[in-house]
């Protein structure tokens, strides 16, 4: 051991004498002055330059009036076999130096992960305390009547909070034990890595890595579409089922239906004609699609309306902007201001995306609800029946906009109507 220490001692020293007083590394070009001091060529070139008169010496000022330097190949040589000798020992350093490069790399990725776990767990519990208020305020205008009701809201709304906080809590436990075990490893490098202990990558024992995946995002959305649905309407419905109430009872603008299009008399029937119905000629009015309008406009506020399309084998329904072209056929998409549900076929559902998506349903559609949430720019379908979702666009409508309706030509002998349900007021008492 104190052979060893003697030789690292050495190297030590002869490197200190090998080293530039300017730069502080292993001389480069050295050369000596009459003063026997001995620096790099191109530092006291730049250390003398620019001086007027005689120059000196940087370490003992002695001055001198030529500035022509003696290379010292002694020197030269010396340097040479020093940086040889010193290559294991960097290649050593160069190794520990990229894993411990290479475990700080992983620690960052996974507090990067945990911090971003800790928000996604943070947002939900926000997002759950958002939604709690926004339910307690729905069920108070109930009074105490639904409070049955809404007490089993707020239970499924935390049910659901702790399913999806224990998805995190089940991916952060893991991840924390990854860093936890990172850690540990980058101990045992840096331990390794210093002057006094040089063995090498291979005889350091590390534990190994646990590669770590990230995990789902938390979709805000979804879990908010249930509870920031018409939520009184929803409960009522569950109270009174023989009951079929529609808050907006809209009916049809006949100065916006295609010619295709004849209205009943009380506005609320519209189903394709085989003839062309008789029509004034009205800016507002389809010309190249089969589409009418409800009379009825929104632009602020919460809205909702119920439709009975039967057993017809096609349809459109949703909401369109004021400011559509109704004298061009033109694609049904938010992008042109629309925001439909649709049926193909007597059994294809899509949503009115560009391109279509495709809608799976448990039982066929034959009373539809449209929710429309002006201050959210939010449009959502449910089924009348059971008031269980269909869609939602969350990327719904900014200005006035319209209920929208085609009843689509269907070459049926007999076509079948779209009717805009209009329920009796019913109170609530028991």
């Amino acid at each position: 051991y104190n052979k060893n220490k003697s030789k690292t001692e050495s190297r030590g020293n002869l490197r200190e004498e090998l080293t530039c007083v300017i730069c502080y590394d292993l001389f480069k070009e050295p050369v000596v002055l009459a003063c026997m001091h001995r620096f790099c060529r191109p530092c006291i070139t730049r250390y003398w330059r620019g001086t007027q008169g005689p120059v000196s010496c940087p370490q003992c000022r002695k001055q001198f009036h030529s500035t022509q330097l003696q290379t010292d190949y002694l020197v030269t040589a010396m340097v040479e076999k020093v940086r040889g000798s010193c290559s294991f020992v960097k290649n050593q350093e160069v190794k520990f130096n990229r894993a411990l490069d290479s475990h700080r790399q992983k620690r960052d990725d996974i507090i990067r992960v945990i911090h971003k776990d800790e928000d996604k767990k943070h947002t939900i519990q926000r997002l759950s305390a958002d939604l709690e208020a926004h339910v307690r305020a729905e069920f108070r205008a109930l009074h105490q009547i639904l409070q049955d009701e809404e007490d089993y809201a707020l239970e499924q709304l935390k049910r659901e909070e702790q399913e999806e906080l224990e998805k995190v809590l089940h991916h952060l436990e893991p991840t924390e034990k990854a860093l936890k075990d990172l850690e540990e490893n980058i101990k045992v490098l840096e331990k390794a890595s210093s002057p006094s202990e040089q063995p090498t990558l291979t005889q350091v024992k590390s534990r190994p890595c646990v590669q770590v995946e990230l995990a789902p995002d938390f979709d805000a959305n979804v879990f908010s579409l249930k509870y920031m649905a018409p939520l009184q309407y929803i409960t009522w419905r569950k109270m009174f089922k023989s009951l079929k109430p529609g808050p907006s009872p809209l009916t049809f603008d006949i100065n916006t239906a295609h010619p295709s299009i004849a209205i009943s008399p009380d506005k609320t029937l519209a189903v394709e004609s085989v003839t062309p119905i008789p029509y004034n000629v009205h800016q507002k009015r389809f010309l190249q699609c089969v589409n009418v309008l409800a009379t009825q406009g929104f632009h602020t506020g919460r809205h909702y309306w119920e439709v009975e399309m039967g057993s017809k084998p096609k349809w459109d329904l949703g909401v369109a902007s004021e400011a559509v072209d109704r004298h061009a056929r033109v694609k049904l998409s938010p992008e042109n201001g629309y925001w439909t549900l649709r049926l193909r076929n007597q059994s294809e559902y899509f949503a009115g995306t560009q391109p279509w998506s495709r809608l799976h349903l448990s039982s066929p559609l034959h009373r539809v609800g449209v929710f429309l949430d002006c201050e959210d720019k939010r449009v959502s379908f449910y089924n009348a029946d059971d008031m269980s979702l269909i869609y939602s666009f969350t990327n719904g409508p900014r200005g006035k906009v319209f209920p929208f309706f085609s009843p689509c030509i269907s070459n049926s002998p007999k076509p079948l109507p779209i009717h805009l349900l209009h329920h009796p007021a019913a109170a609530l008492s028991g």
